[in-house]
């Protein structure tokens, strides 16, 4: 099979042959193979093919890649410990499509009984503890209690305190009563939380369920029937952080502990396996070391520094996004970061959003304001001279930075920071423009997302809530565009019958990551409110003044957060025409080394993402060049330095054999413009 793909398999003494899967379906604990293969063909003389060949019997092939090394190679301890390493990181796993809570009634009645297991667990051990509430969330559920701090040690007599009241398999219970019995029964065993809670509840009578004549909670329920309905080899409590009562921070802090509830074994593994992969790919680890980004305690949380790498994938999100937007017929604007407090005031943002803005400054005796949103600065750019109805549509587009207080306790990476700069746009229209404009923005929107890897979307079309402005008229024709436009583009979506913002209908968008998960990142908003309390008009056909539409709209949200996704999305090994570094250029011995600088010129002259690294031997070089994601190695030995090429070894496609400097410079180009890999 070798000679008919054009191989030769020669073994003698010097020479040995090793094959290797390259992809997986599934779980494999194969020592090291995949790594130790890569560990193999880093190692000089080590030349690489492919071939098929079955892997059951029947039709059915894999793709192998096929190892031939021409002199003697051996691994160190130390690099056989990293082989180690890199195969625990290589295994891919057979994708398990998990339940939701959506999907499945029955997990969601397992997680929300878990929360009160949990609670009455809690108790039995800490009688001081004090409850509040418990939910269930995505990936299972928690509950708060008013305690001393808990340790790890803590939560595994707490579960194990659970295990015994679930293989009790005690009953739950509901029970109606009047809203002063709730109250005697709450006084009676001290739960002021639960007085609260009760205080809050408007509708009557009030349930309370018990877990068989042992503990009560009020809860609306819906449980199972018993704790045996629950498998409690599928539960796992996973953390304790500390959580403000009502997320007031002046209020006690409370003791909240996270756990995970499966319906059996195998969704818990599949979930704790898919859980590794997610702290694998975690944007602060691989931003460390990948040197992207950091956060600077000295300059304040939820502030980022890009990094020269991070900023250079900074630089060509931007290039690509400005070059889409002018082709799409927008205008570009930059505006500037403070204003004076009155426009805010205009704007409704001083009365509705007060509490996410820093404070006033006083400048010359006039109160300014750090920007937390870029639309009132479009809307006076808008305002600056007359507009009549042949104007219309108007675009403009600004990757504007905002800055917005956040709490310290809710800051998480680039997914939650307190400046950040969003990829806004509005679009100025007339009524009967509103269902173009909204399709345009969705193809806008599909070629950008779709050049970064996303192609699963979740979308939501928001109805009027109770509380809005603008007349009926204008909201069926709003929300009408909004769901032809949806239907033209052929995308499934889900109505959130009232879930629009009070000043108009909107579409959100939800990217799909490589994990499955799910990030807000798109939105399209119509609305009536702002070009209201701006009073901006347009002259129509008839001479009179009317108010124009004003669709609010966002693809990527806000660019670190985006860059936070792209980074899970891709474990920090970005595709070549993202990546930072593009080639590195690795020389044998450092007699190489001239050779490999005259490379890097030429390849920066055509525009290539490059550098050179040299000081260690071949097979750290390119370890470290594996360790940093670089998709493209050049290697450069005597025979390239007297050909004057380059052997090429890529991340993706591994060897590519010897070419020429100009070959290896066109090709990367070539695969850079087709967005496609080397």
């Amino acid at each position: 099979m070798l000679a008919a793909r054009g191989m030769a398999a020669t073994t003698s003494s010097r020479s040995l042959l090793f094959l290797s899967p390259v992809v997986y379906s599934k779980p494999t604990s194969n020592l090291g193979l995949l790594a130790l293969r890569k560990r193999f063909l880093s190692l000089p003389g080590v030349q690489v093919g492919s071939f098929w060949a079955p892997i059951s019997k029947g039709a059915r092939f894999s793709r192998f890649s096929c190892a031939v090394a021409t002199e003697s190679a051996s691994l160190s301890p130390s690099e056989v410990s990293e082989v180690a390493q890199d195969d625990k990181e290589e295994k891919v796993a057979e994708k398990i499509v998990l339940p939701t809570n959506e999907s499945s009634e029955t997990l969601l009645r397992i997680r929300h009984t878990c929360a009160h297991v949990m609670a009455m667990a809690v108790q039995k051990i800490f009688p001081q503890a004090k409850v509040t509430i418990g939910p269930w969330i995505d990936s299972g559920f928690y509950y708060d209690f008013d305690m001393e701090p808990l340790t790890d040690k803590d939560l595994k007599r707490i579960k194990k305190e659970m295990d015994r009241i679930i293989s009790r398999n005690l009953p739950l219970i509901r029970e109606e009563v009047s809203r002063d019995e709730a109250q005697k029964r709450i006084t009676a065993i001290n739960e002021p939380y639960k007085m609260e809670i009760l205080d809050s509840i408007r509708e009557e009578p009030i349930t309370i369920y018990h877990i068989g004549d042992e503990w009560w909670d009020l809860c609306a329920g819906p449980h199972v029937h018993s704790t045996g309905n629950i498998n409690k080899k599928a539960v796992e409590l996973e953390s304790v952080a500390g959580a403000y009562w009502r997320g007031d921070e002046k209020r006690p802090m409370l003791q909240r502990i996270y756990g995970t509830a499966w319906e059996n074994e195998e969704q818990l593994k599949a979930y704790l396996h898919f859980k590794e992969e997610a702290k694998r790919r975690d944007h602060r680890r691989i931003g460390q070391d990948l040197d992207l980004f950091s956060i600077q305690d000295e300059a304040g949380g939820g502030l980022v520094f890009w990094h020269p790498k991070g900023a250079i994938v900074r630089h060509i999100i931007e290039d690509s996004w400005k070059k889409i937007h002018m082709e799409h017929g927008y205008d570009l604007l930059y505006t500037p970061h403070v204003a004076r407090a009155h426009l805010w005031k205009t704007s409704g943002h001083l009365d509705f959003y007060k509490e996410n803005m820093y404070d006033q400054m006083n400048i010359e005796e006039d109160l300014y304001q750090l920007r937390p949103m870029n639309c009132p600065y479009h809307i006076l750019v808008y305002k600056s001279k007359l507009h009549s109805y042949r104007d219309f549509p108007i675009r403009v587009a600004e990757l504007g930075t905002v800055y917005r207080y956040e709490l310290s306790g809710s800051l998480h990476g680039l997914f939650r920071v307190r400046g950040f700069t969003q990829d806004d746009a509005h679009i100025f229209c007339l009524e009967d423009q509103i269902r173009d404009e909204i399709r345009g923005v969705l193809d806008l929107t599909e070629r950008i997302l779709l050049q970064f890897g996303f192609d699963k979307y979740e979308v939501n079309l928001s109805t009027r809530p109770e509380k809005a402005v603008g007349d009926d008229d204008i909201w069926q024709k709003a929300t009408t565009a909004l769901r032809e436009a949806l239907e033209d583009k052929g995308w499934d979506y889900q109505i959130d019958d009232g879930g629009g913002a009070f000043y108009g209908p909107k579409i959100d968008l939800k990217i799909e990551d490589a994990l499955g998960r799910k990030w807000q990142c798109s939105t399209i908003q119509v609305d009536f409110n702002l070009p209201q309390r701006f009073d901006i008009t347009f002259v129509d056909s008839n001479s009179e003044k009317k108010r124009p539409i004003m669709i609010h709209r966002a693809v990527l949200g806000s660019l670190e957060r985006f860059f936070g996704v792209l980074i899970e999305h891709y474990a920090g090994d970005f595709p070549l025409w993202l990546s930072p570094i593009q080639a590195r250029v690795l020389p044998v011995t450092d007699n190489q080394v001239d050779f490999c600088n005259k490379v890097i010129q030429k390849l920066k002259k055509s525009g290539i993402r490059a550098e050179v690294c040299h000081g260690e031997r071949l097979p750290k070089l390119i370890r470290n060049a594996e360790k940093q994601k670089i998709p493209l190695m050049a290697v450069v030995g005597p025979k390239e330095v007297e050909t004057e090429t380059v052997t090429v070894r890529s991340r993706f496609n591994g060897e590519l054999g010897n070419m020429p400097v100009d070959e290896f410079a066109s090709r990367i180009n070539a695969a850079v413009e087709n967005r496609s890999s080397f």
